[in-house]
């Protein structure tokens, strides 16, 4: 091969590099990005646990990581109670006497969340429902009509003395939600919020008489759901007296390993 031949050659050898470079760097720069999850693949899951367990510190974490909605039956009652609604005054009079919400009311608001709340088509977090065995048939023929099923059941298991020690202490911003707790997490001002300064208030059903009742009806009725769940092979235990962030590591496990 003469000079100017190898020259041409090294010439075409270097080019072709070039284009192959060029297209590694685009590839590299511009990486195809993974295709949306479909609703069918989403996370599905129910929270079952006592009030104070944590249900509203880790649901609002599952809806952001996993774009999921968020039906928190009690944040639903407690909006009706302070609109004032029919529904919500009866709510409100069981409620402050430890009983449990009937069924029909329950039923009735997450069927209507789930059909009409967009979000919930990406999947959903449902805390505080069911709370009964009627409830989670009820549920899982609503599911069935929507060719959907449920991916876990997660129960957040703590001692019932620690639980009334951690809520009666409880603070509560109505506004925002946020939470404090006397003992545990004051804030900066006695009964103030930190955040606008405005009053913090003690629900009224936070007090220990109310809560030991409200322990027992949880107990009694929710115990055959949970039964009911483990015979589906659904119901993972997760020990909630630890720390918020290992709770959330325990959770995020159950659910990655479900996608």
């Amino acid at each position: 091969m003469g000079s100017s031949e190898e020259l041409e050659y090294l010439k075409s050898l270097v080019a072709q590099l070039n284009e192959k470079i060029h297209a590694l760097e685009a590839k590299v720069q511009s990486p195809s990005r993974p295709k949306p999850k479909t609703p069918a693949q989403q996370l599905r899951t129910i929270l079952i646990g006592p009030p104070g367990a944590g249900k509203g510190t880790q649901a609002p974490r599952i809806r952001e990581e996993f774009c999921v909605c968020h039906l928190a039956t009690g944040d639903m009652l407690r909006e009706q109670v302070q609109q004032k609604t029919s529904l919500g005054m009866e709510a409100k009079k069981i409620m402050d006497a430890g009983g449990l919400v009937p069924d029909e009311i329950m039923v009735g608001m997450i069927k209507d969340q789930l059909q009409n709340n967009k979000q919930c088509k990406n999947g959903f977090v449902l805390d505080g429902f069911p709370r009964t065995v009627p409830q989670a048939q009820k549920l899982d023929e609503m599911l069935q009509s929507r060719n959907e099923k449920l991916d876990s059941v997660v129960q957040l298991q703590i001692d019932d003395q620690l639980l009334i020690s951690r809520i009666t202490g409880r603070l509560i911003h109505p506004s925002s939600g946020r939470t404090y707790h006397k003992e545990f997490n004051p804030p900066k001002k006695p009964m103030m919020d930190d955040v606008t300064g405005e009053p913090l208030i003690q629900r009224s059903d936070d007090n220990v008489e109310t809560l030991r009742k409200r322990l027992g009806s949880f107990h009694n009725q929710t115990g055959p759901v949970v039964e009911y769940y483990k015979k589906q092979g659904l119901w993972h235990g997760i020990d909630a007296a630890q720390s918020p962030s290992v709770v959330w590591d325990s959770l995020r496990k159950v659910f990655v390993g479900k996608q």
